[in-house]
């Protein structure tokens, strides 16, 4: 008897310290650059040609990085970003709808959501990865500004083949700074995102620029971007 209440009250501490660290590090990350995500180790690990091993990523801030890639992301990966609170419910019911009719599996992801998988978990499909996706949603919603989730992500996210974040993604594909991406430039970026080793920003293939023409007429659409601001942003 004693055995199991000190195996409960094991895991329980357990759990509690593991609840505070998670808050910890999403409180930290509110304003430290993320330097590495378990997705880079990860890829790094499975990469068995030696020449290939390691990748590129240079941190820099959102006002460093072409507002064009920032609204270019936003039509194409997540138009409801700036007002949804980390979820898109249409697009999760949408999802289901589509998967219990046995069709292509259909993600549902924010940009939120993805953050959250790319910094704080690992690459997998499962019930338990997608619960505590769910909760690092909640977390950084709470916690950081728009801003601040649309700089980690810019920051953190695969744009080539081990090319991780804006500004390695800019000087790969186009020779340039994050800063000075065109319109066509950025769309053609947030064109490959759905798998950017198999795709290329630059050269473009006609699938790659027919969602280029795509993603540029949507950016005009939405005009002018502004984040929403917060009683607690500071």
């Amino acid at each position: 008897m004693k055995f199991i209440k000190r195996f409960f009250r094991f895991v329980f501490k357990t759990l509690f310290w593991v609840f505070i660290f998670s808050i910890v590090i999403v409180v930290i990350f509110k304003w430290v650059p993320v330097p590495i995500t378990p997705l880079m180790i990860i890829k790094n690990i499975e990469q068995t040609d030696a020449n290939k091993k390691g990748w590129q990523h240079d941190w820099v801030p959102l006002e460093t990085i072409s507002p064009n890639l920032q609204l270019a992301v936003i039509c194409s990966e997540d138009q409801l970003f700036l007002t949804h609170n980390g979820f898109d419910i249409k697009a999760i019911e949408k999802a289901y709808e589509n998967n219990k009719k046995g069709q292509r599996i259909k993600g549902a992801s924010t940009i939120s959501q993805q953050v959250s998988k790319n910094v704080f978990l690992w690459p997998e499909r499962s019930w338990l990865r997608k619960g505590l996706e769910t909760y690092f949603t909640f977390l950084i919603e709470l916690i950081w500004s728009k801003e601040r989730i649309m700089e980690v992500y810019l920051n953190s996210i695969e744009m080539g083949p081990g090319i991780y974040g804006a500004e390695a993604a800019s000087q790969y594909w186009f020779k340039k700074t994050a800063s000075k991406l065109s319109k066509d430039e950025a769309a053609a970026i947030a064109a490959i995102l759905p798998n950017p080793i198999r795709y290329r920003a630059n050269p473009a293939t006609p699938y790659i620029s027919s969602r280029k023409v795509w993603i540029t007429k949507q950016m005009r659409y939405f005009g002018t971007l502004h984040y929403p601001k917060r009683e607690n942003d500071e």
